[in-house]
């Protein structure tokens, strides 16, 4: 393996979720980690005007820093690209992986990150607000550390025809609710459901059992369609919310089972050694499980053995 290879390769190591027993790795996952959530932190007390205006100096130079190192963070993420393929690497194979990068949801979000204060700097006369807001798109690079993300699109795509179905439904309900009560209401309601579209913001805002009041019905009939759509709403709201949960619990299920019988075959010759051991603690985390969650199924496993 070449020099410039073997350097690829750990960098993109370092800047993927860390190993266990990678402290390099651990450490630049923590800095990132705090430097997007001191991000999130500055701009929004940026958005206030009494402290824009006294700490106007610091939330510039947070920006300039942050921006410069998640800037160098993008480019060293797209030259690593290659490494996520093993085998010989070509020069037309590796501008496919960089080009895949960029255009994945990882990437787009460290494109999204410092894009605007490009923007802003080419483009002064771009609504500042609107840079500002985009900024708090940092908080998804968290995603880079965190398999919350992760997990909620694999238990939707585990789960994906039962959610569909589940969704499915939600939308004629939510197209029926809003015409119905554009038919009922709008010759009589004086700012309201003067249209469909119109009507579907209610009919989102009861189904979701929001509720915000601001548009109500007055016609009996409006009223009644309201009571209806309330009470379908919820049955299934609860319905695509305990499909996602379901899939949660089934997908944290079958990693004890993983877990388990990973411990069974590192028990086989009656002890763990350290090796085993570390390849126990890395997949627990890769798992998210706690150490009482895995000590207790190793200590399950081993009282298993010991009566045999």
């Amino acid at each position: 393996m070449s020099k410039y290879r073997e350097v690829q390769d750990r960098l993109n190591q370092i800047l993927e979720r860390a190993d266990v027993g990678d402290r390099a790795s651990r450490s630049i996952d923590l800095f990132l980690t705090v430097l997007v959530i001191v991000n999130i932190i500055a701009i929004t007390l940026d958005s206030v005007p009494q402290i824009h205006t006294e700490y106007k100096a610091l939330f510039e130079w947070i920006e300039i820093i942050s921006v410069g190192i998640f800037t160098l963070e993008y480019l060293c993420r797209i030259w690593v690209a290659p490494s996520a393929v093993s085998g010989p690497r070509s020069f037309v194979g590796g501008c496919k992986e960089r080009a895949k990068y960029m255009l994945s949801f990882s990437g787009l979000v460290d494109l999204l990150s410092i894009l605007p204060f490009y923007l802003r700097a080419f483009f002064p006369y771009l609504d500042l607000r609107i840079l500002r807001a985009l900024r708090l798109l940092r908080i998804l690079k968290l995603s880079h550390y965190n398999s919350a993300m992760e997990d909620l699109f694999e238990a939707i795509i585990e789960e994906r025809r039962s959610f569909y179905a589940a969704s499915y439904l939600f939308a004629i309900l939510f197209i029926l609710s809003s015409t119905l009560m554009y038919f009922a209401e709008y010759r009589t309601h004086p700012t309201g459901f003067q249209s469909i579209p119109d009507s579907m913001y209610w009919a989102l805002i009861t189904l979701t059992t929001v509720g915000y009041g601001d548009i109500t019905p007055i016609t009996v009939a409006g009223k009644l369609i309201a009571a209806g759509s309330a009470i379908l709403g919820v049955i299934v709201v609860a319905l695509i919310t305990g499909i996602v949960a379901s899939s949660f619990n089934a997908q944290m299920a079958r990693r004890n089972i993983l877990f388990e019988d990973q411990v069974r075959k590192a028990l086989l010759d009656g002890r763990l050694d350290n090796l085993e051991k570390a390849d126990l603690e890395r997949l627990r985390k890769q798992f998210g499980m706690t150490k009482r969650q895995a000590n207790a199924l190793i200590h399950q496993v081993q009282s298993a053995r010991a009566k045999i």
